[in-house]
């Protein structure tokens, strides 16, 4: 076994948590519409504006704060980030001002959007290239999202809006547990990160490619996301608890999937992981929007596992077709890959105003047929991203010395050695 199959480190356990921390307030969001709604009587529109400030402008800076994080290393900005993402929140509770919320909800969506990047950049540090370590590391997220409502709901039931200045707390919280690791993480990373500057070409065509499937997997998941509770309500008997139900079965299978994501990616690679999920994502969504009564609640699983099973796998696959700007790669594929979808979410409500919801989720089925499309057109980064040209699949750095001493060393150790040290889980200087 090696190094990089030992179990979870404290520290991606810490950072696991830090990024929990983190995406609990983009949880936070859309549980505390109903709130404003019902106390400051705010419209549809408006109730969508504020859920807009949150995603919209999250959208836009990630990749922004990804640029930064890939000249500079900014190991400061994520305890700041976390205090922005919770005291944002915080803020949006007191007052009537609809502008100052607006602003509130934005500044939190801008702390989340800054802590992306170089978190995952630690992240991987910690996890030496495991795919297995990532994916808890972006479990982490998906906890966070989903104890948002179980959090913030009985907070502002039990105090209004005004009560919304405890929801700092858990920021506070993350950045004390998690300070002392990312200290040591960001000294390790410096080292790496000099160690591998300029050791493999960025490859944007293939990383563009990944983004386009980045973003179908966002709308999809991000629309289900909105929309799934009231669907719920009119496919399955049994009043709103049916979709409450519903929710928690679409948070939990996208767990499930998350921690799936890493073994599969040892066994088969991760590209064909990501092309296997996406095509068992197009008729796990099809029975979702078309199958009525409990069978909503296999497919709402199947589509959430299907969706995350890739989760961390583009995370890791972006960094290593951009070796020379792991920011900007984490900012896009982890930070836009749950923002981004969000901006879309205004455009199935308002199909489903004019066509029902049925029909506005039926394009979702097309939106995952299309990822599963393009991710068929990805390569693996092993063969595609070093520096010059591409090598032969046995001279791989990690082969060794004999990789290296002379001429073609027959069919060696490498094919049957390539799935346990894919080299594509480790950028250069992260060993």
């Amino acid at each position: 076994m090696t190094k990089k199959d030992h179990s979870v480190s404290r520290p991606v356990v810490m950072m696991a948590v830090g990024h929990a921390t983190v995406d609990f307030y983009q949880g936070a969001v859309p549980t505390l519409v109903p709130f404003l709604v019902a106390e400051r009587h705010y419209g549809y529109v408006a109730a969508s504006g504020i859920v807009l400030a949150a995603t919209l402008l999250s959208s836009i800076v990630q990749p922004l704060f990804g640029a930064l994080t890939d000249r500079w290393t900014m190991p400061w900005l994520i305890p700041l980030s976390s205090l922005g993402a919770g005291l944002g929140i915080a803020l949006s509770g007191p007052g009537d001002s609809y502008v100052l919320t607006w602003l509130a909800v934005a500044l939190s969506g801008i702390g989340v959007a800054a802590y992306h990047p170089e978190s995952a950049r630690l992240a991987r540090t910690a996890s030496r290239g495991s795919h297995v370590a990532m994916g808890w590391y972006s479990l982490g997220g998906n906890v966070g999202f989903a104890l948002a409502p179980v959090v913030v709901s009985p907070v502002l039931s039990s105090g209004g809006l005004g009560a919304s200045w405890w929801l700092v707390a858990p920021a506070v919280a993350g950045v004390a547990l998690t300070a002392s690791v990312i200290r040591s993480l960001a000294r390790r990373a410096a080292v790496e990160r000099a160690a591998a500057r300029g050791a493999g070409r960025d490859d944007w065509p293939v990383f563009l490619r990944l983004s386009a499937v980045v973003v179908c997997r966002s709308i999809i998941f991000v629309g289900l996301s909105a929309f799934i509770a009231l669907y719920a309500q009119q496919r399955v008997p049994g009043g709103s608890a049916t979709g409450s139900a519903a929710l928690f079965t679409l948070f939990a299978g996208g767990a499930v999937g998350t921690v799936l994501g890493g073994p599969l990616a040892k066994r088969w690679g991760r590209v064909r992981t990501l092309r296997v999920a996406y095509g068992a994502g197009v008729p796990a969504v099809a029975g979702l929007v078309f199958l009525p009564g409990p069978a909503l609640y296999v497919f709402a699983a199947l589509t959430a596992a299907a969706l995350y099973v890739p989760f961390s796998l583009q995370v890791t696959l972006g960094q290593d077709y951009l070796p020379n700007r792991v920011g900007t790669a984490s900012g896009v594929t982890l930070g836009l890959a749950v923002s981004v979808g969000g901006v879309a979410s205004p455009g199935i409500g308002a199909l489903a105003d004019l066509v029902g919801l049925r029909a506005a989720l039926a394009p979702l089925i097309a939106v995952c047929a299309l990822a599963w499309l393009i991710a068929g057109t990805l390569t693996e980064p092993d063969a595609d991203a070093g520096s010059g040209p591409a090598p032969r699949p046995e001279a791989q750095p990690d082969a060794g010395p004999t990789a290296a001493s002379g001429p073609a060393p027959g069919p060696a150790p490498g094919p049957a050695s390539r799935p346990e040290a894919e080299p594509g889980a480790a950028a250069p200087g992260t060993r």
